[in-house]
């Protein structure tokens, strides 16, 4: 039977890419967003339109819908899910940035905090079979054990942006536990690529170098990342979308519930050199450089332990940081009309 999806954030960018490969393996997608203004409008109405028409160019479109919905609002999101038959649900939804929620906090706790919370008790409510969330690496803070691994101890987020998505954790591991919902967390290690979002480093330091605008390199560029190509990560999400946990005793609590959490991420961390490199070569042009301390809320790397997503699912990235920056480069020429090379 076809599966019926719920995708929030659907028209951000990882839940854009996601929305199309879901539509392409065969579910119906319904797709909600808020539409804020945290970022370009226009970029968000534009992957819309790039979900619509591609829908209607494979004959998709009895399978795909989107409505405006903001998950912190509970009766409009209650709504969504009295009127359609949902089976799965994604939650990608979350106002994202580490620097951002330092000046503005309780955007984070409206949509990171209430708006899981309000998703968690639809899920209650409709007997979900799976819901899946987006996690995050910041979790990890300044952990010195590296690679980052899911049975290392998050308890010392130093951001508000990772302690929200500590949050979310907790807060799914508990329902999961108390209503017997099978959920899947997932730590997203630094997406990038096509139709990113302008507040990450690449999107910047791409525009800056094609404008001739100095970047700020943080920590002196003494700083890894461990970038994690869209595809890639979407190929990931779309493996475990049916499969959902089953009950699990927990070696700590001693809990039944069927929640898991996995990294997702390249598994190979890059320095802030090369990634710069890597950006300048698909330009054809050397960036100028204003190196400074590190940021409030930065840490000095992230690296994903992605053994078990590997053992379980065969999940293996495939897209270096050179083919996936020129990917995204060939496309932001394309989108802004900038000439390139």
């Amino acid at each position: 039977m076809m599966k019926n999806i719920l995708l929030t954030g659907s028209a951000g960018f990882i839940g854009f890419h996601l929305c199309k490969k879901l539509l392409s393996n065969g579910f119906n997608v319904i797709g909600i967003d808020n539409l804020n203004e945290y970022y370009d409008l226009e970029l968000k109405k534009s992957r819309l339109k790039n979900i619509s028409d591609f829908a209607s160019e494979n004959d998709l479109n009895k399978n795909y819908k989107f409505e405006i919905c903001d998950i912190s609002n509970k009766k409009d999101l209650n709504k969504i899910f009295k009127v359609n038959d949902i089976n799965i649900v994604i939650n990608l939804a979350a106002q994202a940035g580490v620097r951002y929620s330092i000046e503005n906090p309780m955007s984070y706790v409206s949509s990171n905090l209430t708006g899981f919370v309000n998703i968690l008790e639809e899920c209650k409510l409709s007997n979900i079979e799976h819901l899946i969330f987006a996690s995050s690496s910041s979790v990890y803070g300044m952990n010195k054990e590296q690679p980052f691994s899911v049975d290392q101890i998050t308890d010392y987020p130093i951001s508000l942006y990772a302690a929200t998505k500590k949050s979310n954790e907790l807060l799914a591991f508990s329902y999961s536990h108390l209503y017997q919902i099978p959920i899947t967390g997932l730590r997203f290690f630094t997406v990038y690529g096509p139709y990113g979002r302008p507040d990450m480093a690449y999107f910047k330091f791409t525009k800056s170098i094609i404008e001739g605008i100095p970047i700020d390199v943080y920590n002196n560029g003494d700083m890894k990342r461990d970038f994690t190509y869209i595809d890639d990560l979407i190929e990931g999400i779309i493996s475990i979308t049916t499969c959902k946990p089953i009950s699990k005793k927990n070696k700590v609590s001693n809990s039944n519930a069927a929640f898991r959490v996995y990294n997702i991420g390249n598994n190979n961390p890059v320095t802030l050199t090369r990634f710069i490199k890597a950006i300048e070569k698909s330009i054809g042009k050397e960036a100028i450089k204003n190196y400074l301390p590190m940021q409030p809320g930065d840490v000095p790397i992230t690296y994903a332990d992605i053994s078990e997503l590997s053992s379980e699912f065969s999940f293996k990235p495939k897209t270096s940081i050179e083919e996936g920056i020129e990917k995204f480069v060939d496309w932001y020429s394309s989108y802004y009309g900038q000439k390139i090379r």
